[in-house]
């Protein structure tokens, strides 16, 4: 049975890890735990703060223990690790972070390039990570990465999606985030696929979205993917980072573009609109560049919630 619209959503924001990695301004340690805690504060309680990958890959994030160490800790907030081999998910476990996610690239193509296997063996290698995580002591959730579209490949079919989706349930993943790497959704692939994977995946599982704004289709897919069912999307503060493999791509959807988006359409977010842009000025000082996003140079809608 296909679900209604989500009352509420749960925002994961990604600009610490998905947002910094591809930056070409190298972030301090203190400044990356800096932006966590500002988002913190104004009241996202689950955020990528880190992923645990080869350094020489990755230079941003080769100080991922030190950021996770640094971190202010709560019982109600929960920091998540990217991990792509065990190292990774054993350097996360050895971090302290609080769920673990893993990638799985529904092209063979793209995943080779990106991880140096085909979409079988990222399957299990993802069931290695699940069980590693789960006997650590903490959840795993899964990206299906390129889950509309492939830079080298071009369209994935639907088929294809529901195929991996159906492979990675049998891990009991905690969440099965569907992501739009490159930005080629439209919110009629949005609501074919999320069904799709609803009926490979079962009602039992929670989903998760992730869109890039690479054509403009960014917040209205997220719009769809509510109506849909889905109660967590991914943003990034700012709207920094986004695929290095799209071209000429411009970024994640921004945080507080999105909360803006759900708070007049009435879905509850519980974070601070005001809060964002504050730090958003903040992130674009230590960037030294502006970032993607509207919301903060526009400003608020006196109005409020459409509530």
């Amino acid at each position: 049975m296909r679900p209604g619209p989500a009352a509420a959503v749960e925002i994961v924001d990604v600009a610490a890890r998905d947002g910094l990695q591809s930056d070409p301004t190298a972030v301090s340690t203190a400044g990356k735990v800096e932006l966590i805690a500002r988002l913190v504060d104004a009241g996202v309680r689950r955020l990528e703060a880190a992923s645990f990958v080869n350094p020489k890959r990755v230079p941003q994030m080769a100080d991922a223990e030190a950021v996770m160490a640094a971190l202010p800790r709560s019982d109600d907030v929960t920091y998540i690790g990217l991990v792509m081999n065990r190292r990774g998910l054993d350097r996360a476990l050895a971090a302290g972070v609080d769920e673990i996610n893993a990638v799985v690239v529904c092209s063979d193509t793209f995943c080779e390039r990106n991880q140096g296997t085909t979409t079988a063996g990222a399957v299990s290698l993802w069931e290695e990570l699940a069980e590693g995580a789960r006997a650590g002591g903490i959840s795993a959730g899964v990206t299906l990465s390129a889950a509309f579209g492939c830079p080298y490949e071009g369209h994935v079919p639907v088929e294809r999606l529901a195929a991996v989706a159906a492979e990675v349930v049998r891990s009991n993943p905690a969440e099965i985030a569907i992501a739009d790497s490159i930005g080629v959704a439209v919110p009629q692939d949005v609501t074919e696929r999320v069904a799709a994977v609803r009926e490979a995946v079962g009602d039992g599982v929670r989903l998760r979205a992730h869109f890039h704004n690479t054509r403009n289709t960014g917040y209205a897919n997220a719009l769809a993917a509510v109506d849909a069912g889905v109660e967590v999307l991914d943003a990034s503060l700012g709207g920094i980072g986004g695929c290095p493999f799209a071209p000429n791509a411009t970024g994640n959807i921004a945080t507080e573009d999105l909360v803006y988006l759900l708070d007049r359409t009435g879905v509850d977010t519980g974070v601070s609109l005001e809060a964002l842009c504050e730090s958003v000025l903040w992130l674009e000082e230590i960037l030294d560049h502006p970032v993607p996003g509207y919301l903060s140079k526009a400003g608020g809608f006196p109005g409020g919630t459409a509530a």
